[in-house]
């Protein structure tokens, strides 16, 4: 039988539709990495929020409102922790699943998913694929030109790297599974209920993310110090970073040969748990709603406990609406700092802070470099950091003020649940459960503004430098 007219021809352009499409694609996921992440995350969010919606996904049977859907999958992709519903009660096992998938995905970031898929698939990572994989490991990655300064993970230990984070993301949640186990049995949790009780717990404590499973949240297990260490643990070694742990596994002895964003990432984590910790502990001993009521104890313990979650770890013990007005700053301070770059934790990050406390003290001393620990910080990574701090204020600003004028409710209580929103943190002080759908929708722009904004701006001020070969006459404005 003859062919039909023009059938190889289409045939031919349907095959080069396609392979114009391929080219397409792996010249956007390489040539802008961060805007590659950008729009997947997108797209998760539109799939889940789908997923959510699904009657089999609510325990009533019934679809969930689209506002609701909407902020269930953006606080879950985007590892916040803030809810309008009841998450132990609202949402399914169907949607306990979709919450914990969610989460993984979010946490350990689409780049860095992506690339050990084509890991595992092809058995090796090639020079595209590694620069995808560093866009997540370092925003001065996330771009298509030359980076002139040392990195804190190099091309060349891109694969190990993703190797470190698969097992690490599974040992570690698999290790906090095991022994949140007994915690959970000796609460009242049913052995059945708790071999899912404590993988899920195990996930949203090393992801930062702060779901509770179950109605009551961690009340039950409130003095259960060995189940809140656990979770402590797990939420500290999801906000340090991947591209620490990777550097603690390879030279976990040899402090020496850390790498500076390592001593830099764990010097300031520690710093601000202690000093939170301090901070809470003298404004909250002698409120009676919150650790008044305790023991010396326990306020002491509660009291880092509280610290350790306000940088982005979600869990709370007490009511967070009932903390002094003082406290609540102190609280929002601590999250709009957050955890380590390249972790599951959120805010502007703490070698942010460091960079920027580095670059102050200089110039106090007079110094014409930023130096730490024998290396100089190099004056982009400066810019950078200024441009990280400016660009999440502005969106908590903006933001608070929205929301306070659609709300009408204490602007105090209102920067609390922007900054942990915009953080990912996702403590709150009940304000976000009553918000009407305009206050939600902009809060869902805030969680994912702060989830991918900051690495994005940070890519878009790296892949801005350029070599320019003159230089224009100096003029010094009075500033201060």
């Amino acid at each position: 039988m003859a062919a039909s007219p023009g059938g190889p021809r289409r045939s031919r352009s349907v095959r080069a539709w396609l392979a114009d499409a391929f080219d397409a694609f792996r010249d956007l996921t390489t040539a802008s990495p961060a805007r590659f992440a950008v729009g997947v995350f997108i797209i998760l969010i539109l799939l889940f929020t789908a997923l959510f919606s699904l009657p089999a996904a609510t325990a009533s049977g019934e679809r969930a409102p689209f506002a609701d859907a909407l902020f269930t999958a953006v606080s879950t992709i985007c590892v916040t922790g803030l809810s309008t519903v009841d998450m132990g009660t609202y949402w399914s096992p169907l949607g306990q699943v979709f919450v914990f998938i969610g989460v993984q995905v979010g946490a350990m970031g689409v780049l860095t998913l992506a690339s050990i898929l084509g890991l595992i698939i092809s058995k090796r990572l090639g020079l595209r694929a590694k620069l995808i994989a560093a866009g997540d490991t370092n925003p001065l990655r996330a771009h298509g030109g030359p980076v002139n300064e040392g990195q804190t993970v190099r091309l060349g230990e891109v694969g190990q790297l993703l190797i470190t984070v698969a097992l690490s993301t599974l040992v570690i949640e698999f290790g906090l599974a095991v022994l949140l186990y007994p915690s959970l049995i000796i609460g009242g949790v049913s052995p059945l209920l708790a071999l899912w009780e404590a993988p899920f717990y195990a996930a949203m404590a090393f992801t930062n993310t702060g779901f509770s499973p179950n109605a009551g949240g961690l009340a039950p297990f409130a003095t259960d110090y060995f189940m809140l260490a656990v979770l402590m643990v797990g939420v500290f070694l999801g906000s340090i970073g991947f591209p620490v742990i990777y550097t603690l596994s390879r030279h976990y002895w040899h402090v020496r040969r850390w790498s500076l964003h390592a001593k830099l990432t764990l010097i300031t984590t520690i710093v601000l748990f202690v000093a939170g910790a301090c901070a809470f502990l003298l404004l909250e001993f002698n409120n009676p709603k919150t650790f008044g009521s305790m023991n010396a104890w326990d306020t002491v313990f509660q009291s880092f406990f509280l610290s350790a979650m306000t940088r982005s770890g979600g869990f709370s013990v007490i009511d967070i609406g009932d903390l002094n007005g003082s406290s609540l700053v102190v609280g929002s301070m601590l999250m709009f700092v957050g955890g380590g770059s390249a972790s599951t934790a959120g805010g502007i990050k703490v070698t942010t802070l460091a960079v920027l406390a580095l670059a102050v003290f200089s110039e106090a001393k007079g110094r014409p470099s930023v130096e730490a620990f024998g290396r100089r910080i190099p004056s982009d990574v400066q810019r950078v950091a200024l441009s990280v701090v400016a660009w999440g204020a502005t969106i908590v600003a903006l933001s608070t003020i929205t929301i306070a004028q659609i709300s009408q409710r204490p602007i105090e209580m209102v920067l609390f649940d922007v900054i942990s929103g915009f953080a990912t943190v996702g403590l709150s002080t009940g304000l976000t459960a009553e918000l009407t759908d305009p206050a939600i929708y902009v809060m869902a722009l805030t969680m994912f503004m702060g989830r991918v904004g900051t690495v994005t701006l940070a890519a878009a001020v790296a892949a801005s430098s350029r070599s320019q070969l003159y230089s224009l006459p100096v003029e010094r404005p009075i500033v201060g």
